[in-house]
């Protein structure tokens, strides 16, 4: 099992083109823990934003009558990459993880898969 410092360091360390990271709880918008990030890419502020984001989906999702669980949400900027994943499991329920990836540099099936591992392993 692996903390939320190790995780987001793994997050950071395993995929190139990685900006920033976050492990948020999405019943309070909180960040429970950051890494990267920097002036033009405020953290915390994503974090309370994405939290409306997958409110939202989960939302649609009640009025479609759609059945099943979010695996992730992709949001794809000019330049960026923003990857949410839901963590589930006893130890992450109402957590996601947050990976914002520079675009050119990166392999967004290769962010997936290793956030899939990431959030096997967590422990909160």
């Amino acid at each position: 099992m692996a903390s939320v410092e190790v995780s987001l360091k793994e997050m950071m360390a395993a995929v190139e083109g990685a900006l920033g990271a976050a492990v948020v709880d999405y019943t309070s918008g909180m960040a429970l823990g950051t890494l990267g990030g920097g002036k033009d890419l405020d953290l915390t502020v994503a974090a309370a934003g994405n939290t409306d984001v997958i409110r939202a989906k989960v939302r649609t999702m009640e009025q479609l009558g759609l059945k099943g669980q979010i695996e992730d949400i992709l949001i794809t900027l000019d330049r960026q990459y923003h990857l949410i994943r839901l963590v589930t499991g006893r130890t992450g329920n109402g957590l996601f993880l947050y990976l914002v990836l520079d675009k050119a540099r990166s392999n967004l099936a290769m962010a997936r898969h290793q956030l899939k591992r990431v959030e096997e392993v967590i422990e909160i």
